[in-house]
């Protein structure tokens, strides 16, 4: 078993609190010692009580997925022998609300463009089951209700 940690820091300031109108913004720490600003999301909670040059949860919960069926797929792909020269994935959340009528993150959709380098690419074949098990082998896509879906992006049609 392996623990990971953040460190969600927030203060009141000189805001009343009891009326509400204090600021989101807080600092997430962790444990290399990176620092980002953070904040309730403007979509959520109007400025200026939230922070526009912040990252909010739900970009956070949507930014982890990413990165973790990224991070699954480069390893499953160099296990098969393909040479991946970058990878970009344009991924979106949706906040609605979920089977129990409560705001969630309901539906993140992953759409990876992927440059391959020397050497053979993956047939369309190959690639789905690449994708495949990097999700089902990405520890976040395991630890969210949300349903995960992947739209991998033709090489070359990425911005």
């Amino acid at each position: 078993m392996s623990e990971y940690k953040a460190t969600v820091l927030w203060e009141r300031n000189d805001a009343k609190f009891t009326d509400a109108r204090f600021s989101r913004g807080h600092r997430w720490i962790f444990d290399g010692g990176v620092e980002v600003p953070a904040s309730a999301s403007p979509r959520v909670v109007p400025v200026p009580m939230s922070l526009t040059d912040a990252v909010d949860p739900e970009e956070a919960l949507v930014a982890s997925l990413s990165s973790c069926h990224m991070l699954t797929f480069l390893y499953l792909a160099a296990k098969r022998g393909f040479v991946i020269d970058s990878y970009r994935d344009e991924a979106v959340g949706v906040l609605a609300k979920n089977a129990e009528g409560r705001m969630a993150i309901t539906l993140v959709t992953l759409h990876p463009s992927i440059r391959y380098g020397a050497g053979p690419e993956p047939t369309a074949a190959e690639l789905e089951t690449l994708h495949h098990e990097a999700h089902e082998q990405c520890f976040i896509s395991q630890s969210v209700k949300s349903e995960v879906r992947v739209e991998p992006v033709p090489a070359g049609a990425a911005s």
